[in-house]
């Protein structure tokens, strides 16, 4: 019991301390990636290898302790023996990369969607790089996987791009139809215009035939 909470408690600081500064671009990529291969205990695929996890998650711990130690004064000695530990512990973590590939393509191929969810959860997998498969294996398993995590995020994704894309489809047919609603406004009030500007040259040619008769029957009256 009192190993168990060594172990529980050197895999929590490692999980959640800074990372060395020495050799960081080599050191960073195993530090944060070690996590997410500890994510792989908690697949039944890997039952087998927790006990090799757990050692290499330990290892990982011991070097991030090894880094944290050295400074501008260490030996080269010191400085030497950790970049060698470095070199060590990436071959392992790219190991437990291939791993959750692999995992995955069984996972699609065998049509094990618990695998396949947890496996692309893991953080091991370039989900960008595979966001076609992952989507194209949840429409053709939709009724039996887990949509939690990765794939929520590409549909909340779709989601999001179809409610723009529905609001900048509203928005040019709103324009469009206030533009149509400004042409038969300015039609309507051409015509208007126009029957008001008959309308006066109809009374005004009335009027004029009026005047043209009453001239027409004083002229008559005079001549009797």
């Amino acid at each position: 019991m009192f190993k168990l909470f060594i172990l529980l408690f050197t895999l929590t600081t490692l999980l959640f301390s800074a990372n060395p500064k020495p050799y960081a671009t080599l050191g960073n990529k195993i530090y944060d990636n070690a996590n997410n291969i500890k994510k792989l205990t908690t697949i039944g695929d890997y039952y087998l290898s927790v006990d090799n996890i757990n050692s290499y998650l330990l290892k990982v711990n011991a070097a991030k302790q090894l880094g944290f130690a050295l400074d501008a004064n260490s030996p080269i000695k010191a400085r030497k023996k950790y970049l060698q530990t470095l070199r060590k512990l990436s071959k392992e973590n790219d190991y437990y990369v291939r791993m959750a590939r692999t995992s995955l393509e069984n996972s699609i191929q065998n049509g094990d969607s618990l695998l396949f969810s947890k496996i692309i959860n893991s953080g091991l997998i370039d989900t960008k790089v595979n966001k076609k498969r992952i989507l194209d294996y949840y429409f053709a398993h939709a009724n039996d996987i887990n949509t939690s995590g990765v794939i929520q995020s590409y549909l909340d994704e779709n989601a999001a791009i179809k409610r723009k894309h529905d609001a900048m489809r509203h928005k040019r047919l709103s324009k469009k139809m206030r533009e149509e609603q400004k042409i038969k406004r300015l039609r309507a009030l051409d015509k208007a215009h126009q029957t008001a500007l008959e309308n006066r040259l109809d009374r005004a040619v009335q009027k004029r035939k009026r005047e043209i008769r009453k001239e027409q029957k004083e002229e008559l009256l005079k001549s009797l």
